[in-house]
């Protein structure tokens, strides 16, 4: 086969990350196949829907200006829900939306298809509907992939088939997908008016809000999100697959709980569902990611090489899919040699901070898997609160007093300094 026979590289999976890394290529001449096994990209994405726009930086500046993204989040929100009750913290800053905003809201449908189109008007082959079945290997090099009775050969072939990624397994970097290492997401997409999203957030204009929901998963280890986008809100949750299934609980029926909430309700209210969706998605960070990232002739970029980062304040995921995949994009522009490849992408991940990101936040998962996280400590804040604002006529209890009846309600002091010892170790 000649050199003509086959591309520069091959890319499975028109995401974020794929599309990054098949745009910055076909920039530089190189020639690509991207291949994408829905009907269209962004067909078969599921994200809450949040990129913080240095990323698209990366791949072209000025380019998120053409992007069909929502909204510039500059309300960063944290609610913590009670049973009939919600303590809500609102962090506002108008300066988010100024020279290149710090992240917009995004429907990942639009914005992928949007995203591939770019990559194709640079040169790059996008091939929708086409289902890789095999990887092509001589002599311990991945040369290429088979789709049906189709092999299509290539210098080097880019993985980006997100957290389940058949392509990893094949090529031995990652095993099944464990329980404990993943979450299992639903999210709605309810429309409601562009003013009443203003006025019910307190936005205008372009302006929106980003909210991560704590004490919203009927005691199932996980949380929620709400995102505000033009004409629709981004409602969700993420949970622990294992515990969710332990529990003898369904996603579906927790979600409908949450919709019901009397702090939630009244900000969907009268919004219609215009698309259901729920997917797996990475939930460990740097622990799930596998050992390797590589092998001769391929590289795993995006979900599939489990880069995803949850604080339980935000959530990033879109921003180091792209990143990923313009570090993919750099490695290959730089050595002709396959073999060479590998090694200068896992450096293009530290020239770019990933893998130091990755690492920064890697015992988050511990602090947040902590089912007191998730429902003792909303709940207790609540309580607090309301020692603090309720009046009856009748002589309040001193202050200190009614605080430690109300945290010896739900903790222990051992408990207490325990979890309080495991956060300071996390961050």
């Amino acid at each position: 086969m000649s050199d003509d026979e086959k591309f520069d590289a091959i890319i499975i999976g028109a995401g974020p990350a794929g599309t990054a890394c098949a745009y910055v290529l076909a920039k530089n001449g190189k020639s690509v196949l991207l291949v994408e096994r829905g009907v269209s990209a962004g067909s078969k994405n599921v994200t809450g829907g949040r990129l913080y726009t240095y990323a698209l930086e990366l791949v072209e500046p000025g380019l998120y200006r053409h992007a069909p993204l929502e909204r510039i989040v500059v309300r960063e929100q944290i609610m913590m829900l009670g049973e009939n009750s919600a303590t809500t913290i609102d962090y506002v800053n108008y300066d988010f939306g100024q020279n290149v905003p710090q992240s917009y809201s995004v429907l990942r449908a639009p914005f992928d298809e949007w995203f591939a189109a770019q990559a194709e008007a640079r040169g790059a082959m996008l091939a929708p509907g086409v289902l890789v079945d095999e990887l092509i290997e001589a002599d311990g090099k991945i040369v290429g992939i088979k789709a049906g009775e189709d092999e299509i050969y290539a210098t080097v072939v880019v993985a980006a088939d997100g957290v389940n990624s058949f392509i990893a397994q094949k090529a031995g970097l990652r095993r099944d997908i464990d329980a404990h290492t993943v979450g299992v997401g639903v999210k709605e997409v309810i429309e409601l008016p562009a003013n009443v999203i203003e006025d019910r957030f307190q936005v205008t204009g372009g302006e929106g809000a980003a909210r991560v929901l704590i004490g919203c998963s009927d005691n199932v280890l996980g949380g929620g999100f709400l995102y505000t986008n033009k004409e629709s809100i981004s409602l969700g949750l993420v949970l622990n697959p294992a515990d969710l299934a332990g529990q003898g609980k369904q996603i579906h029926e927790i979600m409908q709980e949450l919709k019901m909430h009397p702090a939630i309700y009244p900000l969907i209210k009268d919004g219609t569902t215009v698309e259901y969706s729920a997917h797996l998605v990475p939930e460990i960070g740097y622990h799930a990611m596998p050992e390797k990232l590589y092998r001769d002739g391929l590289l795993l970029v995006g979900d599939a090489a489990g880069m995803v980062v949850n604080t339980g304040t935000i959530i990033r995921g879109i921003d180091l899919a792209i990143v990923s995949g313009v570090a993919a994009a750099q490695a290959i522009l730089k050595n002709e040699n396959s073999s060479n490849v590998g090694p200068a992408y896992r450096k293009e991940l530290e020239t770019l901070e990933l893998l130091a990101t990755m690492k920064l936040y890697a015992k988050f998962h511990e602090l947040m898997s902590n089912r007191r996280m998730v429902s003792t400590y909303p709940a207790m804040a609540n309580d607090m609160l309301q020692v603090l604002f309720a009046v009856d006529g009748k002589l309040p209890e001193r202050m200190d007093k009614a605080m430690l009846k109300v945290l010896k309600k739900h903790v222990t002091f051992g408990q207490l300094l325990a979890d309080g010892w495991k956060g300071f170790k996390a961050v």
